[in-house]
């Protein structure tokens, strides 16, 4: 039996071309990372809304479709939005403060390697969030159309840009500083995996959750 298996694997990879073999490689070292665009209510949110001229005004990267491990530049506390810099995002508390929030989720495709490299960057940056803050300075910048860069201080959009430019996931024609929510939608809108309410995101969750335990009692 085990002769006929090695001679049928044998036969498989004789007519198997190189370049097959190499989609097949590539495949393998293939990854995704993925872009939540997020709508929630405000004064605040409105004044960005009229002027990117789109719903969804914020820009969140996560390691994972569902956004367990998902980070952004915005409020320290969902329900203060006086206080922003770097924060792992948490959907559940921030479904609580806007219970009414749409978001959508989009895919990009990047190598594992990319991937690893971004994941250590923002676990990096999370150890450090206290000394990243939200770039109220650059906002008129961004309207001027002028590139405006203080240390350590972005926009949602602008601090996920500068990471996918600084590790090859993608390339923007402008200075990260002046990317947007808009920019980000037009490049990567067309990949969308979900779009929908956070509530049902969150609910998606919660179900996904409890089959995994009861398949682990199972």
């Amino acid at each position: 039996m085990e002769k006929s298996q090695s001679a049928a694997t044998a036969w498989q990879e004789k007519f198997i071309s190189s370049s097959d073999k190499k989609k097949v490689q590539r495949n393998k070292d293939m990854a995704q990372i993925y872009i939540a665009f997020v709508d929630t209510p405000g004064f605040f949110a409105g004044m960005i809304r009229q002027v990117i001229k789109q719903k969804y005004i914020h820009v969140v990267l996560s390691m994972d479709a569902e956004l367990e491990e998902a980070y952004s530049v915005g409020r320290r506390n969902p329900a203060v939005p006086l206080f922003a810099g770097f924060e792992k995002e948490d959907k559940r508390k921030i479904l609580t403060v806007f219970p009414t929030a749409d978001y959508m989720v989009c895919s990009i495709e990047c190598s594992l390697v990319q991937k690893e490299a971004i994941r250590q960057e923002l676990h990096l940056a999370m150890q450090e969030r206290f000394h990243y803050h939200y770039a109220v300075a650059g906002l008129p910048f961004i309207l001027w159309n002028i590139p405006f860069y203080q240390k350590n201080h972005y926009t949602c959009s602008s601090y996920v840009a500068r990471v996918l430019e600084e590790y090859g996931v993608c390339h923007w024609e402008k200075h990260f500083s002046l990317v947007t929510p808009k920019d980000f939608m037009e490049k990567f809108g067309r990949k969308r995996i979900f779009e929908g309410s956070l509530r049902e995101l969150v609910e998606m969750s919660v179900q996904e959750e409890t089959v995994c335990a009861v398949e682990k009692i199972a």
